[in-house]
């Protein structure tokens, strides 16, 4: 085995994905020990050490995955790759003593979305997210017009409520994201039927719309990419599969075609 596979075997081993993964997680709890006064003092020593091993073992994982590839132009032909390097090249970005150390530190929390291309699994949830943003900019689009109605009609009677909750066009908007997250909504519907008393019609057929209909609604899209994702990797999987077949048959030919071969020089 040549010393470019065994770079690909490490690059695509599982033990190596934990690694990634552990290390990240712990990483991420030092951050967030930073943020406690007297843990960055007493202990600034081995944060800093935590710091510099998790800055060169990123640029030891990044060199591994470059010189797997066969071609290193390949590397950055992957989006995943991509993100990955823009992230570790920012964090080496010497910031620190100068006067963008704020904004230093604050880079560095970037390292924990690492976690993302570390682990496959997180990695097909992504793009099962990003395939399914088309149809979820549909769904907020038509999420926004409804509310807009209902927020046209909400101020229109409810202007005058004393809570201040309907006065304005913008307000009414920030009202109808409370009662879509049910905080208090009840409290808001009876201030309203106090006035009104058909209002519950207003708020309950707005609950059932924006609610009920619309969250079903994004339930259904993610769903739906991921029944995508996993009809193409069986599909996948039965190509692969059909190859070995068919590998596996010619290679049976080949095999009579020989034992036909030996029968005849037999013969003569």
């Amino acid at each position: 085995m040549s010393v470019i596979e065994r770079i690909e075997h490490v690059r695509d081993a599982k033990w190596f994905s934990n690694l990634t993964t552990f290390i990240i997680l712990a990483y991420a709890s030092v951050l967030g020990f930073k943020t406690m006064g007297e843990v960055e003092t007493n202990y600034a020593l081995f944060l800093q050490l935590a710091d510099i091993f998790v800055t060169i073992y990123f640029i030891f994982e990044i060199a591994i995955k470059m010189v797997a590839e066969k071609k290193f132009i390949n590397f950055f032909k992957n989006g995943w790759n991509l993100f990955d390097f823009i992230i570790v090249v920012i964090t080496l970005l010497p910031l620190e003593q100068s006067g963008f150390a704020a904004i230093a530190r604050m880079l560095r929390v970037f390292r924990v979305l690492r976690l993302f291309t570390a682990r496959p699994e997180l990695k097909a949830i992504l793009d099962m997210l990003i395939k399914a943003i088309p149809s979820i900019i549909d769904i907020v689009i038509l999420m926004f017009i409804i509310f807009y109605i209902y927020a046209i009609i909400g101020n229109f009677y409810f202007q005058e409520l004393p809570s201040g909750l309907w006065k304005d066009f913008l307000i009414s908007m920030l009202t109808l994201f409370r009662v879509l997250t049910f905080e208090d909504w009840t409290d808001v519907m009876y201030e309203a039927m106090e006035v009104y008393s058909w209002a519950w019609i207003y708020f309950v057929s707005f609950v059932i719309i924006a609610a009920f209909v619309f969250f079903n609604l994004f339930v259904a899209v993610i769903i739906g990419e991921m029944q995508k994702i996993q009809d193409a990797d069986l599909a996948e999987e039965i190509h692969e599969d059909s190859k070995k077949l068919d590998a596996l048959l010619n290679e049976m030919k080949a095999l009579r075609e020989e034992v036909a071969q030996l029968k005849e020089t037999k013969k003569e």
